[in-house]
């Protein structure tokens, strides 16, 4: 997570703001991204990208952001 800014930069012209991942919430419980300081900020709702009808069609995920930056937040609103 500390080098990534700087190579994402070079790559591609700007530099990330946070990470984000998704994490089975059935399976598992989010313990590593948690004692690594990660936020738990909700849940998927398990319709996945082509779920229109509303009903649950992929397993329900946990969601976690880690901050890249100490003004993360002022950052996404501009």
């Amino acid at each position: 997570a500390r080098q990534l800014p700087g190579d994402w930069q070079h790559r591609y012209g700007y530099r990330p703001l946070l990470l984000e991942t998704f994490v089975e919430k059935d399976r598992f419980t989010g313990t590593c991204y948690r004692a690594a300081n990660w936020l738990h900020v909700g849940q998927t709702q398990g319709r996945g990208k082509l779920g229109p009808s509303g009903k649950q069609s992929v397993p329900i995920k946990d969601v976690w952001l880690y901050p890249l930056e100490k003004g993360f937040k002022n950052g996404l609103i501009r």
